[in-house]
Formats: C-alpha cells, structure tokens, sequence
C-alpha cells in the first residue's frame, strides 16, 4: 500500500493518523479547536512529538473544552506548565486559553467555528494534485487569508504556516499524493 512519502517508515502513531485522519474533512467544532491547539503546539516541533502528546494534551486540557478553557485562572495555566504530558510552553499555553476565548467569540459571530474557517475555502475542500510531497507548499493565498485574520482578531500561534497545517489536517486541502491510497479516497468524502 502506498503512502505520502512522509508517512512511509513512521511511527505506529503517524501511520494512523496519515490513514485515518489526515485530510479527511472536519466539520466538528471540537475537534476543529483540537487541531488548532495541537498545530499552534506544533510550531518549532515535530508532529510526532505532538502526536505522542495529544491524548497528554486531552487529559490536560479538558477534551478540548473551549468554555472551559477560556475560564482557566492563573493558577490552572502554573499547573498545566507542570504537566510533561504537554508541551511545557509558556507562550503556547497561553495562547491555548487566548485562542479558546476567540473561538468562543468566533463561533458566536459566524454561528459555528466550522463556517468561519470552511470559509477560506468557500465552504469545499481544494483537491490538489501533487506528485511527490516536495510539491506541496508550506503556505498558499487561502491560508494566507486566515492567518492575516486570525491574527488580527487576537489569535496566537496561527502563522500562514500553521493555518497551512490546519488545513491539511481537517481536510480543507487534500494534500495527499496523487499515488498514496487515501487520495481517491478522500476526494470522494
């Protein structure tokens, strides 16, 4: 079976999350808030070291919970900053709590976290076609485009890059290689 070369010889971990999750169109405003915590983690990291800290990351931070991580106090970041089940970060666990509060404030804008950021792709996945992974870039006009407004409405750690990732991650792109066996697949999602 043929992978994304990124994922050939990977942990058991990145394997599964290349087969199961990677790309697959995401519409759950929890899990959209996990992947934006969990790339904006990412930044100067491997995403394996963050894969082997995501169910860390869920016990820690209240299944992702943004109302209850927008009510975080002081004492409970100290604690989290403690916990080396998580990226022991200052600057990025803080900015977990910021981003929850403007997720919060998105969600009452646009109705769903989902609309707003299904938004930079006019609501539909873009289906690459990429040969080999150094094809595929490390930023494009749309995530360009949510970068520039995320940050200007206060979020941390949503660089162009970061926005890129996210949207592999949640399936706004498909960026998988035209020969790995989840591109047919997901283009048909």
């Amino acid at each position: 079976m043929r992978r994304c070369e990124w994922a050939e010889n990977s942990s058991p971990e990145e394997l599964a999350y290349h087969d199961e999750e990677w790309g697959v169109p995401v519409h759950d405003d929890r899990l959209l808030f996990e992947f934006l915590i969990l790339e904006g983690a990412q930044a100067g990291l491997s995403w394996s070291t963050i894969l082997k800290k995501r169910e860390g990351y869920r016990a820690a931070f209240d299944n992702f919970d943004a109302k209850k991580i927008a009510r975080y106090s002081d004492k409970k970041i100290e604690k989290l900053l403690q916990n080396p089940e998580i990226v022991r970060n200052r600057l990025k666990v803080n900015a977990t709590v910021t981003n929850a509060k403007l997720f919060l404030e998105v969600q009452k804008e646009f109705g769903s976290f989902d609309a707003y950021s299904w938004g930079f792709v006019n609501g539909k996945p873009i289906k690459n076609k990429w040969k080999q992974m150094a094809d595929v870039p490390a930023s494009t006009a749309e995530s360009d485009a949510m970068s520039k407004d995320m940050k200007k409405r206060g979020f941390k750690f949503v660089g162009t890059t970061i926005c890129y990732a996210l949207m592999q991650a949640v399936g706004m792109v498909n960026d998988h290689t035209v020969g790995c066996h989840c591109y047919k697949k997901i283009n048909k999602l």
